[in-house]
């Protein structure tokens, strides 16, 4: 039986996670939960999965959940995160809350010799070099991507080795807004830019996919995690999601994992590779119902958070991290109604023109450019 902590399982991967755990016939006992506002879902995952130690976002939550589980060792905050992390008696490490503070709970538990089943876009975007260099420092740990392109990439991968590969192609859905022209996106809300056709998702990610930024930290996380040269990945818009990513080998062969919409088998498959189990939540992949599968070029005059990712990658050290910050605050003010949808790419385009890339020592230096960026986006849009 392996033993997880969940991180983020209020949220949408948590959740989907919980209900892997919950039908996998007892391979999976839950060490440790967080969650960080709704600690009323919080509390009910408590009394089904009973978990050693849970860490909550707020101190209403954590009165309430003191109240109810007065022997359970509780954290607050996202200090909490990292205690989680640092627990010994566990084995398989979820990151699946959204944002930065995600990173420093991967690194506790990279230092702790455990799997991270990744599912934080942000770490490996953020801090993906100095990331790199503490896997190599602990041998014993290492990362399986939960996000259901870079698990079908990582599937792919097994087809060859790493050096007869010749490209990654990226698959996207294209979003809520697919086929639409910038001026037809002046005047968008927020409700418009949260019906997703395929992906049930939290808002965040959600508003970044319909933005294409999500696709563009794909294309950074990519680089990161398996080490393959921005000239070597490219996105394909396919709006089906079908056929979650591929990787074309020299010889011309592609490689594609192909599934439903539906994040619960590469959770599963991050908590059981090498192995493949079988769950009962799984759904087949009917193909007789499938009359096409369709590909399309992104459009990068409209939707231009695939192209700002690149420049980012391309530049490195530091401003991927500007990207990723300045792209969080401009969700963060697009969904308060303080900014236009299209606003978050002039937001991303000035914090990045403005910063001078620094060499990712360290997490202070990731949290150091974080804070910056953020402020400066603050100060000159939330009005």
């Amino acid at each position: 039986m392996k033993r997880i902590v969940v991180l983020g399982s209020t949220g949408s991967i948590g959740t989907n996670a919980l209900e892997v755990i919950r039908n996998a016939n007892d391979k999976f006992k839950v060490t440790a939960l967080s969650g960080h506002r709704n600690y009323k879902l919080l509390l009910e995952q408590i009394r089904e999965f009973t978990p050693e130690c849970v860490a909550v976002g707020t101190e209403e939550g954590y009165k309430e959940i003191k109240a109810e589980f007065p022997n359970i060792k509780i954290f607050l905050g996202d200090e909490g995160l990292k205690e989680l992390a640092m627990l010994k008696d566990y084995d398989i490490l979820l990151t699946a809350v959204s944002g930065a503070v995600g990173i420093e709970a991967t690194i506790e538990g990279i230092k702790n010799s455990k799997r991270i089943a990744l599912a934080n876009k942000e770490t490996m975007v953020a801090a993906g070099s100095y990331i790199n260099r503490l896997l190599a420092e602990y041998p014993k740990s290492e990362i399986i991507p939960v996000d259901s392109e870079h698990s079908a990439i990582f599937q792919s991968l097994l087809g060859g080795k790493k050096k007869e590969v010749e490209k990654i192609i990226i698959t996207a859905s294209g979003g809520t807004f697919r086929g639409k022209k910038k001026e037809e996106l002046e005047n968008v809300k927020v409700e418009d830019a949260l019906k997703h056709p395929n992906w049930s998702m939290g808002k965040k990610i959600t508003i970044d996919s319909s933005s294409l930024v999500n696709k563009g930290l794909e294309v950074i996380e990519a680089h990161e995690l398996f080490g393959v040269d921005y000239d070597h990945i490219d996105v394909l818009v396919h709006p089906q999601s079908v056929i979650h990513s591929m990787v074309q080998f020299k010889d011309k062969a592609v490689i594609a994992q192909l599934g439903a919409p539906d994040m619960k088998l590469p959770i599963q498959y991050a908590f059981t590779y090498p192995k493949r189990e079988a769950n009962p939540v799984f759904e087949t992949l009917d193909f007789m119902k499938m009359s096409t599968l369709t590909f399309e070029k992104v459009d990068n005059e409209t939707f231009r958070g695939v192209e700002l990712a690149y420049r980012a990658g391309r530049t490195g050290k530091s401003m991927p991290a500007v990207f990723n910050a300045a792209n969080e605050v401009a969700v963060e003010l697009f969904m308060k109604g303080k900014i236009r949808f299209l606003t978050i790419y002039e937001i991303i385009e000035g914090a990045m023109n403005r910063h001078e890339p620094v060499e990712i020592n360290s997490i202070e230096i990731v949290k150091t450019v974080d804070r910056e960026t953020r402020n400066w986006v603050y100060t000159k849009y939330e009005k």
